[in-house]
């Protein structure tokens, strides 16, 4: 066996690859199953599609910030290694704390959502029997590890098939929908668009994104970083915006504008409005392959952030915050012991709720544990990340305005509202108001009170790790800095 090394695979990614593992982690099918309808009841009803496009506007203004600091820096610590440059080593810290935490409890509550739709929704319907979701869910983890170890490649080959089956669906029933009913136009009226609960629409629009983040992670494993993850981070965003809203705009007008919250909101506790629309416009077969593709979705969607909380947990054991036995590589430069921690985390929190309530499916108490407090961390996460943009090159006193103020300033300010509003209505994010999920937010409280201190230990304790921090949770290239803004001070005035 090769020795390990603390180096993870190079020039592997590509703009597409990058894609595909980002659109991977959305999980379109289970968007379109789960996500949409819940927002169409609880948010703005036939408003829906355009509160996506709204949205992905907001992370655009944002990507645009974040396009011009990845110019200057290549990491593998996602965007905690961006507030580390914008607003300090101890801010770093904490959101590599939050985001650690987030991802990790992401895999826990993909392993209850997998076993749960895999076991006991798509073996009855096609095979006659029930399996039970923990045992069910930890096999299919166990192939993800092994395609994870395998390399990121690997992974973003198998995520690259289940997305074009997974989109294939979905755009298979929005033109089932557009050629036999057409799309109804009147969705652009600003009646509709403000009817219901808007606030509540954008915050379970913004749900759906969540995973677009993990381009940042990929830097170290990219072809020409300082190109391809800005490119990959558009071409996510405006993919699965025009995606989401194209599902929503179908489902809207299958349904009938007017009667688009009524309707979600009668079948929103069987959870199967998607699944009976499906059925009426691609026939029962349609159906059959959608709850397949549900598990395809969900499995693509495990393998995508189990490389991402794997990542986090390697780069900060390379920085040395967790123990450094995390930052080794394996022969294929996969971070296999961080995944392999990320591994046995989530077997250990799935195997508590299956023994804690044996008799109650995970949908009910894993799932909102799980994913319900990873998206409000990962939503935290993005606001830090977006604030980190503007306070760096406000501090480099940058002349574009525009590209490093404004339009990264309007995206964190929507996704400090995202954040916000996640936390006000948490229960409504996570899908219960069970008092052991109420309080789940209490835990990023104590994650900042905690990283303050921790910084404050290792900038008293270990100076030595506490000044690190810049260098290894991100590699900047300051010669590059240096060089790219020589030549946009060389440029005329109206190019800069």
């Amino acid at each position: 066996m090769a020795e390990a090394n603390t180096d993870l695979a190079r020039n592997k990614l590509g703009v597409g690859s990058i894609v595909f593992l980002v659109l991977a982690a959305v999980a379109p099918v289970t968007v379109l199953i789960v996500v949409l309808p819940l927002a169409a009841a609880l948010g703005n009803g036939g408003g829906l599609p355009i509160s996506i496009l709204l949205v992905a506007a907001a992370l655009l203004l944002f990507a645009v910030g974040y396009a011009q600091i990845t110019k200057t820096m290549t990491n593998a610590g996602g965007f905690y290694a961006i507030a580390v440059k914008g607003l300090g080593k101890t801010a770093g810290l904490i959101t590599g704390i939050i985001a650690t935490i987030g991802y990790n409890a992401f895999v826990a509550g993909a392993l209850g959502t997998i076993g749960f739709f895999a076991g006991m929704v798509v073996a009855p319907e096609l095979f006659g029997i029930e399996l039970d979701w923990f045992w069910t869910g930890l096999v299919l983890f166990l192939i993800v590890f092994l395609l994870a170890r395998s390399g990121i490649h690997v992974s973003a080959i198998v995520l690259g098939v289940a997305l074009v089956l997974e989109i294939l669906l979905v755009f298979a029933f929005g033109f089932a929908v557009l050629f036999t009913t057409g799309f109804d136009a009147a969705i652009f009226t600003p009646g509709v668009i403000t009817g219901g609960s808007l606030w509540i629409g954008l915050l379970l629009a913004a749900t759906a994104f969540i995973g677009f983040e993990a381009t940042a992670l990929f830097g170290e494993e990219a072809k020409d970083p300082r190109r391809t993850i800005p490119r990959a981070t558009y071409t996510a965003i405006i993919v699965i915006g025009l995606m989401h809203a194209f599902a929503a705009w179908a489902m809207v007008s299958a349904i009938g504008l007017a009667q688009t919250q009524d309707v979600a909101l009668e079948h929103l506790d069987a959870g199967d409005l998607t699944l009976m629309l499906i059925g009426e416009y691609l026939g029962p077969f349609g159906v059959i392959i959608a709850l397949i593709l549900v598990v395809v979705s969900l499995f693509a969607a495990q393998l995508a952030f189990h490389n991402s909380a794997g990542r986090y947990l390697f780069s900060l054991g390379r920085a040395r915050v967790l123990p450094h036995w995390l930052a080794k590589t394996n022969s294929k430069g996969s971070p296999e012991r961080a995944l392999f921690v990320n591994l046995a985390f989530a077997i250990i929190i799935a195997a508590i709720f299956r023994f804690t309530f044996p008799d109650q499916p995970s949908i009910l108490t894993l799932v909102p544990v799980g994913l319900g407090f990873a998206t409000l961390a990962i939503m935290i996460v993005q606001a830090i990340a977006a604030l980190s943009v503007v306070a760096y090159f406000r501090k480099q006193r940058d002349s574009r305005w525009w590209a490093t103020f404004i339009a990264p300033g309007l995206g964190f300010l929507a996704l400090a509202t995202f954040s916000v509003m996640a936390i006000i209505h948490f229960p409504t994010v996570a899908g219960s108001e069970e008092p052991y999920v109420v309080v789940l937010p209490w835990i990023l409280v104590a994650a900042v009170i905690g990283g303050i201190l921790f910084g404050a230990y290792l900038k008293s304790r270990r100076p030595q790790v506490y000044s690190a921090l810049s260098d290894d949770l991100e590699n900047f290239d300051a010669e590059l800095a240096e060089a790219t803004a020589e030549k946009r001070r060389q440029r005329p005035e109206g190019e800069r």
